[in-house]
């Protein structure tokens, strides 16, 4: 019989539990090419994933694949250098179990980027993107299988999955950051390849505006586990999938995504000092 999650998450946490330190108020998910974000992280504790008994270890290129502990911009915060993708081979529960971490560390507000590909016609590459809402293209859900309710709802309400609120004050940080930023629907593949033409055409025909391999399984697991989530968008390439589309590399993905970087760090700089005291809304686990 195989291990349940909440056997999973306590095995974990117990594995790190003492190197903690004080209780997190936030975590923030790095996606590729916006790793540098954690440097901005002061008095840091770095924990490999490979130190976290159970937890599954990232391999995408330019993903460092630790947890990054301390304090950032004011708030005590742990930082994912490295997400994990259903691409290399792990199972929606095996990230899901990466975010209940993250939760049991203490945050109450989960904050995820991305690198992705412009749908929208109307971004250009080096674009932000703000994350109203997302579409789950994977085919798959971490919560699918034996629910245990200690940890999350059977059946969880997404309508309100990217919270109102925090999107409300990204969008006056990044004004006040004097950053221009997008706001739109984010589509969620499976990867590794990237999206024909035809399929990139259909995911704006189906109202999206960006479209990448990560951030939807993680955001469904933060909702389960009750945290509150807010998700940026670095739009680094176009991808309208119309007659002058051009190949694209990864290789330029993470170049563009680097200058994306700078203006979240920016944005976060503003916002995270404005959120008050400790997050709540976290599910106790």
């Amino acid at each position: 019989m195989s291990e349940s999650m909440s056997a999973r998450l306590r095995r974990a946490h117990a594995s790190i539990a003492g190197r903690v330190g004080a209780p997190c108020e936030l975590a923030l998910m790095l996606g590729s090419g916006l790793g540098q974000l954690a440097d901005a992280v002061k008095n840091p504790t770095v924990i490999p994933y490979g130190e976290i008994d159970g937890f599954p270890v990232s391999t995408a290129p330019n993903h460092k694949g630790q947890l990054v502990i301390g304090e950032l911009f004011g708030r005590r915060a742990v930082v994912m250098q490295g997400r994990l993708h259903l691409y290399e081979g792990w199972q929606p529960r095996d990230i899901a179990l990466a975010v209940y971490v993250l939760q049991r560390l203490g945050a109450g507000t989960f904050m995820v980027t991305n690198a992705s590909g412009g749908l929208n016609p109307g971004y250009d590459a080096g674009d932000v993107m703000l994350i109203e809402d997302h579409l789950n293209f994977t085919g798959r859900s971490p919560l699918t299988g034996e629910n245990d309710e200690s940890i999350g709802l059977r059946f969880p309400d997404q309508s309100r999955l990217y919270d109102p609120e925090l999107r409300a004050q990204a969008v006056a940080a990044a004004a006040r950051a004097g950053v221009a930023i997008r706001r739109g629907i984010y589509c969620g593949v499976n990867g590794p390849e990237l999206e024909t033409s035809a399929e990139r055409r259909f995911f704006r025909s189906a109202g999206g505006d960006a479209v990448g391999m990560s951030t939807v399984t993680e955001v469904i697991a933060a909702n389960h586990v009750g945290m509150r989530v807010l998700g940026f968008s670095a739009v680094a390439n176009a991808a309208t999938g119309g007659p002058d589309q051009q190949p694209d590399t990864i290789e330029s993905v993470f170049e563009i995504a680097l200058q994306c970087g700078v203006k979240i760090e920016a944005i976060l700089k503003e916002l995270i000092p404005a959120l008050g005291g400790p997050a709540a809304g976290g599910k106790a686990s």
